[in-house]
């Protein structure tokens, strides 16, 4: 059976199915929609190879040799193993089915079942699994990278904007607010040089000639609390002729 690419397709299937035609028909049919397939026929080799193997998808038959398919849902739940899964079975009591749902089964479905559908259901199943995992990637990245922008690092310095403190190799550094946002502004400034006139336009908001040159005194004090020689600073340099610069390696 073919069909259109899908973006799920690639995905590892573990079939447990202790009939050896309906795992292989299974088997067959899913690899030529593009999935990776594995069978496992009983309960108890179902629930390692799972817990090791970790695939996508899980299509496992409730009846089963050694153990049933309803235990081993329920230990794969109960270790904290989320894999979706869809529950085959023969039987039509309501109980079976009501059962494997409360455990967290994702979907069931009864045999004999129509193909076409089954693997519609694995796509979808998948797909959600897909959309879900997006949903909860997304902000934890979104929160390192909002860390990540709060933070300016060079050295052994750590600047946190949020808190507005600075680290020298993990100890405190007391810097004056006016220091602080001047050295905010020339660590975001991507290595730009600055006049002293535009600094102080730029951190100060002053637009005063005179008051140009204590940036000299502020860049002098930075240095003589982060730079590890002062005298023969790394990343708080004077570029003669023209201002200053940062430079973060």
């Amino acid at each position: 059976m073919t069909g259109a690419v899908d973006e799920t397709q690639g995905h590892l299937v573990t079939i447990v199915e202790d009939d050896a035609a309906i795992a292989e028909g299974l088997s067959l049919n899913l690899r030529l929609q593009g999935y990776r397939t594995e069978a496992v026929a009983d309960g108890e080799t179902a629930r390692t190879r799972i817990e090791e193997g970790r695939p996508d998808l899980v299509l496992l038959d409730i009846s089963l040799p050694k153990q049933s398919g309803i235990w081993v849902l329920e230990r794969l739940r109960e270790v904290g193993n989320h894999v979706p899964v869809i529950v085959l079975s023969a039987r039509q009591d309501e109980f079976d089915k009501v059962a494997a749902l409360r455990l967290g089964a994702d979907d069931y479905v009864t045999k004999p079942f129509a193909l076409a559908e089954l693997l519609a259901r694995v796509a979808a199943l998948l797909r959600r699994a897909r959309l879900h995992l997006r949903e909860r990637v997304a902000p934890a990245e979104a929160a390192a990278s909002e860390a990540k922008r709060a933070e300016i690092r060079f050295g052994k310095i750590a600047i946190n904007l949020d808190t507005r403190t600075v680290l020298r190799a993990g100890q405190p550094v007391k810097l004056t607010h006016r220091e602080f946002e001047l050295l905010v502004f020339l660590g975001r400034s991507g290595g730009r040089v600055f006049s002293r006139e535009e600094l102080v336009r730029q951190v100060w908001g002053l637009e005063h000639p005179g008051q140009a040159r204590t940036v000299d005194n502020f860049i002098a004090q930075l240095r003589a609390k982060l730079e590890q020689d002062p005298e023969q600073p790394k990343h708080l340099l004077t570029i003669r002729g023209s201002g200053y610069r940062f430079v973060a390696e």
